[in-house]
């Protein structure tokens, strides 16, 4: 099993979560968040006035998949959140880390068939 943390575009988001359905990944948990990678942030104008937005809005995706489900749902959110025809700075980033293990908490059922 392997936890996917998708850190996206809160514009894509729609996008990603219908992809993910289409391909059969519909459990996931949504966070939203405010970060900044590459792009440092942003400059915005206030009445002629320049001020720093240091923190830039992101959506995060927590999904944990099984073995066999790890590369389609990794595919589609590549596919998916991408902006533009090439993507650009601030698309976001995936990272994949391995779950030992899972305990479905109603019925105390352990291991893959609890994800």
């Amino acid at each position: 099993m392997k936890l996917v943390v998708a850190v996206i575009q809160p514009t894509k988001l729609q996008a990603v979560r219908e992809g993910l359905a289409n391909v059969e990944v519909e459990r996931m948990t949504i966070c939203d968040a405010f970060g900044y990678g590459r792009q440092r942030g942003r400059a915005a104008l206030y009445r002629g006035v320049e001020y720093g937005a240091p923190l830039l809005r992101k959506a995060v995706l927590e999904i944990v998949v099984n073995d066999d489900f790890l590369e389609r749902t990794i595919d589609t959110i590549l596919a998916c959140a991408v902006t533009g025809p090439e993507g650009q700075f601030g698309d976001g980033k995936i990272f994949v880390m391995p779950v030992d293990g899972v305990c479905r908490i109603h019925d105390g059922l352990h291991g893959k068939e609890a994800v």
